[in-house]
């Protein structure tokens, strides 16, 4: 086990700038000591600039070619990419990928939600990349959506065990970009809670959908319908915060044409890297096969793909209010 770490790191890497990576990578610039650097890529220039662009008032934002040259630079590396095939890429395509660089004694962090044996893979990959120094990989996927990465609270479920001597400082570096770091246990434990919460969420979610569209078609007002699960066995994040319906949450995608927020076609990633994980462990999931079907059916329909996974609703048949 590595030697604790009470200094801060002045350089960082970061690798990933979609929709949780962009908000999340300008949390940390924000909160970083002036002295600090930020070494950052993505595969899209467009974004990648658009990020320099965005956060031209911090002079200490390099704009670097691979993640290799990321995780050159840096002594703190984060990335955070779609799948697992994506994760592979960062760390270990040949010449580009971060272990490609000096490696010896860093900090990586993965923020991916992917599944837990690619996770253990690069974790390995990492570990043997430096021999006498051996750095440490972390998985670390959030929980909080877009809307809690703008705000910097979001949740963080830690692959590592609360008396890991790099924990410390794991959870002062999230702290910059959340509110709830929790020690989940060892490697690949990160993901493993990660990916119970989002088959929990996606459920949810098509619950509340169905139960919503029940109650509004025999007759009763959303709001009114929302406000009384808030107090009843039937609330839930999902109700109070996001709620399917149009105009329900004001401020929430649902109101706003399901745009932005996590994507259907992610939603259907999730539960369908929930089920495989369950196979490997014979946990029997009973709503599984209904909610990976509706999930999978919304995703192909032109008028919810690329929406927020909540567009679920409308894929339903859900009546949707005029949002005002």
């Amino acid at each position: 086990m590595s030697k604790p770490t009470n200094v801060f790191p002045q350089r960082f890497g970061w690798v990933g700038l979609g929709a949780m990576g962009f908000p999340m990578a300008s949390q940390l610039l924000q909160k970083l000591p002036p002295s600090c650097e930020l070494f950052v890529y993505d595969i899209d220039s467009v974004v990648l600039r658009k990020f320099i662009q965005a956060n031209a008032d911090h002079p200490a934002i390099t704009m670097v070619s691979s993640p290799k040259e990321a995780a050159e630079y840096s002594d703190f590396f984060i990335s955070i990419v779609p799948e697992g095939s994506h994760v592979k890429d960062v760390y270990m395509a040949p010449q580009r990928g971060a272990l490609a660089a000096n490696t010896g004694g860093k900090i990586f962090i993965d923020c991916s939600t992917i599944d837990p044996g690619t996770s253990l893979e690069v974790g390995r990959a990492v570990a043997a990349s430096h021999p006498t120094n051996p750095p440490r990989f972390f998985d670390a996927p959030v929980s909080g959506g877009t809307r809690g990465a703008e705000k910097g609270i979001l949740t963080f479920m830690v692959g590592a065990a609360e008396d890991d001597p790099q924990f410390v400082l794991l959870r002062r570096i999230f702290s910059c970009m959340g509110t709830s770091i929790y020690p989940i246990g060892g490697q690949s434990q990160g993901l493993a809670a990660k990916l119970s919460n989002n088959y929990l969420s996606g459920m949810i979610a098509l619950a509340t959908s169905e139960a919503m569209n029940l109650g509004m078609r025999l007759g009763i007002d959303p709001k009114v319908l929302s406000e009384c699960f808030k107090t009843s066995s039937g609330g839930s994040w999902v109700n109070s915060t996001v709620n399917p319906v149009p105009g329900v949450c004001p401020d929430a995608v649902t109101s706003k044409g399901y745009e932005g927020g996590f994507k259907i076609q992610l939603m259907k990633k999730d539960i369908s890297l929930a089920i495989q994980a369950a196979k490997t462990v014979d946990a029997k999931l009973v709503l599984a096969d209904a909610g990976l079907g509706a999930y999978a059916a919304a995703t192909d329909d032109p008028n919810c793909r690329d929406r927020d996974s909540r567009v679920v609703y409308r894929w339903l048949g859900g009546i949707e209010p005029e949002c005002t």
